[in-house]
Order: C-alpha cells, then structure tokens, then sequence
C-alpha cells in the first residue's frame, strides 16, 4: 500500500481495517507516507509497482487524490496494471476483465465505507481468464516494445 498527503487518512485506516477478521486479515506492506506533508504520489506509487514487478506482493493498493497520478506513475512499471476504481463494480470489472494488480483509491472522493466496499470487491474478484487473457497478453507485448 502506498499514498501521498492527499491519500494518507484514507490507506492509514484501510490497511488497519485490511488487517481486522472484517477485512480479511491481509498482511500490509507499507511503503507510505506517514503523514500529511506534502509530497509526491509518483515516489509511492513506484514503490508499490516494484513490490508487485518483484512479486514481494500479490497486490497493489494506492491511494492520491483522484487515484489518475498514481495509476500513470505505476503503469510506467512492467508487469504492472494499475486501474482507478471508484465503486465496487469498477473494482470488480478492473480485476476480473483487466487483470488489474494495483488498485488505485480516489482518496479526495471516496469515504471510508465506499473504500472498503471497493477493496473487498477488487480483492475477491479473479481474473476471469478466457478471451480477457488475449486482451492482457497484448497489453504484456507493449511492455517488450518499451
């Protein structure tokens, strides 16, 4: 998990909830930041991007303002799909038509409650595979023209 000062409150109290029976009991990785100084989204989402190119995570969750700086920031990373989600069936759709493995939170326009309901949709849901795996393999081939 990775956000910048407009995104800090939010992932501080997701990734507690994250780690409750309620949320699923998920290990956090915790890239930052810690607070709400002023900062800048794309140092975390790279972290967070690298963590899932190494396989250190499964997983990817940022959370910015409007989530669109951290999923430019982290696309810039090979193997890594990152999508904004701004509702359970964004979230849903991201993960099982897109493949997505870094969920990215608008912090500035999603509650606590809507954030949980988004994650809980994006971590349950898999990749449907089928004619969705053509789509990901020629998303995977611009990786190797970059």
């Amino acid at each position: 998990m990775g956000a910048d000062h407009a995104g800090f409150q939010l992932k501080w109290r997701l990734a507690n909830w994250l780690r409750t029976p309620q949320g699923g009991k998920h290990q956090i990785l915790d890239v930052g930041t810690a607070t709400e100084k002023d900062c800048d989204y794309p140092d975390f989402a790279h972290e967070v991007a690298k963590a899932i190119a190494a396989r250190r995570a499964m997983k990817g969750i940022l959370v910015c303002g409007t989530g669109i700086g951290m999923a430019m920031a982290a696309n810039k990373t090979r193997g890594v799909r990152a999508g904004v989600a701004w509702n359970p069936k964004i979230a849903s759709l991201a993960a099982g038509h897109n493949d997505v493995n870094v969920l990215c939170i608008p912090g500035r326009f999603t509650n606590l409650r809507q954030a949980q309901q988004i994650l809980r949709s994006f971590l349950r849901t898999p990749f449907g595979g089928g004619r969705h795996s053509r789509r990901i393999r020629k998303i995977q081939a611009l990786d190797r023209c970059a």
